[in-house]
């Protein structure tokens, strides 16, 4: 046993050696010829070239586009709250949530009994206060007559008296009929002063009767309010929305029973920054009247709707920045107020502008242009405006048609050479593609199948592409080729 394994090991090691002679024995020969071959010319270092996406500059006059999100208010609402305690006695059957109105449409109607009473009582009141008015007048027409007669009276004792005296003056006179005229002439005086009292009266108490007349028209107007105020009316057309009113519920005075919003009026509210609002001014300061887009987004489909800039807000809310915007809808359609909406509003135009990606544009504010023998150069540009992912800017190194590097990376820089991709390339480069019908495409699915000397690899390939509904052109002519042969 032991001669065994001394034997198979002086096997192993004389297989070992020969291989570790045979090794040297090639080591050897391929050091002769190398030397054999005589000194190479080291290899020459080639330039890397790198690849990316350009662009062509367009410089044109553009209008730019501000983006902002807002939420949809109603320009034109009213409370709709009670104006008087009382219960509900009916209830206008739109008078409900979502309900449509027309202007004028009766909405709720409170008892109107303790109205209409005391709208009886002023009406009354006010009879009476006419009657003692008409008293009053005639009155006063009855003093003024007295008046009358008491001064034609006094006149002709005054007349009797001057008679009288031109009697005693001749001689032929009495001295008891002189005073018994002047005591008469006293009288008469006394009846005028009376009579004068009695006018003065009457003419206070048609004052009064006027006075008490107005108060009893004011009172009589009042209840009428008050009546009125039974019942709520709809200013405008509109949809009700909070509604909180139900029959025979008794309510309070200034409660709120629901809100009336005209569908047809509204508009959005958004924020943009000082920056952003300086641009929507004019010289003088002023809103210029802008265009916008309000889109509501609903998944598959967007609601969309104009609108125009009409006004900013008065003050900076104390906790926030920039300025609040009102646009009016022109047409608002399916929209609601509530809804986050989000809005594009057309800026003032811009003259020689180009619009490029944004990442075409560098920490530093320079752009890689496309030079000759495509080496790339750092221009300086001036950003103007962003939205979105892109940009728009002005410099007076670049024109129309120049290409710069549309997604600059960490490794492109200044003088290095770049193999440009453009998109018109890549679009010529895409093969061409058929779409199969039914039969034609099962025949060659089949044919593929039943090829049994086809690699699986290929094979599955192969399947994979017949699966799409467009499959590549040479794909489809090889394998008809093939079937038929």
């Amino acid at each position: 046993m032991r001669f065994l394994t001394r034997s198979l090991m002086g096997l192993f090691l004389a297989a070992l050696t020969f291989g570790l002679l045979a090794a040297a024995g090639f080591v050897v020969k391929s050091a002769l010829d190398a030397r054999g071959q005589g000194p190479s010319r080291p290899a020459a270092a080639r330039e890397r070239v790198f690849a990316a996406n350009v662009v062509a500059l367009d410089f044109t006059t553009r209008t730019p586009e501000l983006t902002a999100y807002g939420e949809i208010r109603a320009a034109r609402e009213l409370e709709l709250r009670a104006p008087a305690a009382g219960t509900i006695a009916e209830l206008s059957p739109n008078f409900e949530e979502g309900g449509s109105v027309s202007a004028g449409e009766l909405l709720v109607q409170l008892d109107p009994a303790e109205a209409k009473a005391a709208r009886d009582s002023a009406v009354a009141s006010k009879a009476e206060a006419e009657s003692a008015l008409a008293l009053a007048g005639r009155s006063l027409d009855l003093a003024r007559d007295d008046l009358v007669a008491a001064t034609r009276q006094a006149d002709l004792r005054r007349s009797a008296l001057e008679r009288q005296r031109s009697i005693d003056a001749k001689g032929f006179g009495k001295q008891a009929d002189t005073e018994v005229a002047e005591l008469a002439v006293s009288t008469a005086d006394q009846a005028v002063l009376s009579r004068r009292s009695a006018l003065s009266s009457a003419e206070a108490g048609l004052d009064q009767a006027k006075n008490a007349l107005r108060r009893a028209e004011i009172t009589l107007s009042e209840a009428e309010r008050k009546l009125r105020d039974t019942e709520i009316r709809a200013e405008f057309a509109g949809q009700l929305s909070g509604i909180s009113a139900v029959k025979g519920r008794v309510v309070s005075n200034n409660e709120m029973l629901g809100t009336l919003i005209d569908p047809a009026a509204l508009e959005v509210s958004f924020r943009v920054s000082t920056a952003q609002f300086a641009r929507l001014t004019d010289a003088r300061g002023a809103l210029i009247p802008a265009r916008a887009q309000v889109r509501l987004d609903l998944g598959r489909d967007m609601l969309t709707a104009e609108a125009v800039l009409v006004r900013a807000g008065a003050a900076v809310e104390t906790g926030l920045t920039g300025r609040l915007l009102f646009a009016r809808l022109e047409a608002p359609g399916a929209f609601k107020p509530g809804d986050f909406v989000t809005v594009t509003l057309d800026e003032p135009a811009l003259e020689n502008v180009a619009q490029v990606p944004a990442a075409a544009v560098g920490a530093d504010g320079t752009v890689l242009l496309l030079g000759p023998e495509d080496r790339l150069a750092a221009v300086p540009v001036e950003v103007l405006h962003r939205q979105g992912d892109s940009v728009l800017i002005r410099a007076a190194d670049l024109a129309s048609g120049q290409e710069i590097v549309a997604e600059r990376t960490p490794l492109l820089g200044a003088r290095l050479k770049l193999r440009p991709l453009r998109a018109g390339a890549d679009q010529a480069a895409a093969p061409a593609t058929v779409v199969l019908d039914a039969e034609r495409r099962a025949k060659l699915i089949a044919f593929v199948e039943g090829n049994s000397r086809m690699p699986a690899e290929t094979k599955a390939r192969m399947l994979a592409q017949l699966a799409q509904e467009a499959v590549p052109a040479d794909v489809v002519a090889r394998l008809e080729e093939r079937i038929g042969g």
